[in-house]
């Protein structure tokens, strides 16, 4: 846990001081594989997107806080209205997977190896904001990956 806060504060700073310029990336642009809408108490828990992490975007090179191929377009939308449980987005792959999130407060958090099996990342929101988080899924290197988007509630994957 300790890591991605660290990670999410350094994500802020940098970003801060680009003036806003933040990522390649396009928060903007439809999502590879979809949105859904979700509200505290949904199920089933976890919600689960198939999905191929990774891209050819290097988001190291913009922000050394992250790390990871991605896409421009997010992978996935998630509009979400909270209940009294946190909000835990994490992904499940083979290989060595990373995550971004642009939240609803325009922040970016990033995980690299704090979800379960070593390699793949978690982001744990304990009092989740109400809005729209764009989500990316990236590997190392640029070649795309097999993987499952999980969120949850409960735990992460």
């Amino acid at each position: 846990m300790k890591h991605v806060v660290k990670s999410a504060v350094a994500a802020l700073a940098l970003a801060a001081a680009m003036g806003g310029v933040g990522f390649a990336q396009d928060y903007n642009l439809n999502p590879n594989y979809g949105q859904a809408n979700l509200q505290g108490g949904f199920s089933p828990d976890p919600y689960v997107v198939n999905l191929q992490a990774g891209g050819s975007i290097d988001v190291s090179q913009r922000n050394g806080a992250c790390r990871g191929h991605i896409t421009a377009a997010p992978d996935f939308r998630l509009n979400f209205r909270p209940g009294s449980l946190p909000l835990i987005i994490s992904a499940a792959s083979s290989g060595d997977t990373t995550l971004i999130i642009n939240g609803p407060n325009g922040q970016y958090y990033c995980d690299d190896d704090s979800g379960v099996n070593g390699l793949n990342p978690a982001i744990r929101f304990d009092n989740p904001m109400s809005g729209r988080y764009d989500i990316w899924v990236g590997t190392f290197g640029a070649q795309t990956q097999p993987a499952q988007l999980h969120i949850s509630e409960l735990y992460s994957q």
